[in-house]
């Protein structure tokens, strides 16, 4: 049975670790061929090797346009064409107080996470508009849209990304290309280990600590998101453009609790004025 992207070929950013490693293991899996770009060299060539011939590795630095250009290049030159450009690399950046905040932090948070984005979305619509399809994704995250959950300029650059892919939507449409945005919450990855647990490689500790707060029964993993990259992709989402697509279990559309469903509400009934409750059901009219 062919996979759900059999016969596509999808550059991934951040894809040698993380969600960038798990939405590479997935798209390959389904059938693509994958070009995995990152700056870990001997990760993303031991993942590519691990997969095989239809996994190429790129040194990739984000921040220069003509790494990404060069990228893209490749991906056409070695598989023929270009499908699915995920634009995932991305990093925490400056972090601290905004009266503190070393500008020169900023500039980086901004050349990776925004403007590499940009990158990614100029040169893969270079070579999708005129083969007239693609699928091009972004990651932002739940601090684009709640305060407090992420440093400032991540925060600020997060959002940016939504506001740019809705743009970009717009404007590619007519030449069916589809660009969406994927809003993970913390992920079981180095990234997040390095913040919550003992350092980018205790990917361990980064469970615990996670699962400790986690929405639902575990803590969020690369594959979950990969699952959400995938759906978007692909064909089961081709009237899908211009949306945020949370994989997040709820942290930012029902980020607390039901307050109304347990303790003394546990029993159904209608509040009323001044506090007054409905009458018991089963007699007519309660109120």
């Amino acid at each position: 049975m062919a996979g759900r992207l059999a016969g596509r070929v999808a550059v991934v950013t951040g894809g040698a670790a993380g969600i960038g490693e798990g939405t590479v293991r997935r798209f390959h899996a389904e059938g693509a061929k994958v070009v995995l770009a990152d700056l870990q060299d001997a990760a993303g060539q031991a993942l590519a090797d691990e997969l095989g011939p239809d996994a190429l590795f790129v040194r990739t630095d984000v921040t220069r346009e003509e790494d990404v250009a060069a990228l893209v290049d490749t991906a056409v030159d070695r598989f023929g064409r270009l499908d699915v450009m995920f634009n995932n690399a991305g990093i925490m950046g400056a972090v601290g107080p905004i009266d503190a905040t070393r500008l020169a932090d900023v500039d980086v948070t901004i050349a990776v996470n925004l403007r590499g984005v940009v990158c990614g979305m100029k040169h893969a619509a270079r070579v999708m508009k005129p083969r007239r399809s693609g699928a091009i994704i972004s990651t932002s995250s739940p601090a684009a849209l709640l305060g407090g959950v992420g440093p400032h300029v991540y925060s600020a650059v997060k959002a940016g990304i939504i506001g740019l892919s809705n743009s970009v939507a717009a404007e590619l449409r007519p030449h069916g290309i589809r660009v969406n945005t994927i809003v993970p919450g913390a992920v079981v990855s180095a990234m997040t280990a390095g913040v919550v647990a003992g350092g980018a490689d205790d990917l361990a500790g980064a469970e615990a600590a996670l699962g400790r707060t986690a929405l639902m029964d575990r803590p969020l993993r690369p594959a979950d998101v990969a699952a959400g990259a995938l759906y978007l992709a692909g064909d089961d989402a081709a009237f899908v453009t211009g949306v945020v697509l949370p994989v997040d279990a709820g942290m930012t559309g029902a980020g607390g609790p039901s307050p109304y469903t347990s303790g003394r509400f546990e029993e159904p009934t209608a509040l009323l004025e001044a506090g007054r409750r409905a009458e018991t059901e089963g007699r007519g009219r309660s109120w």
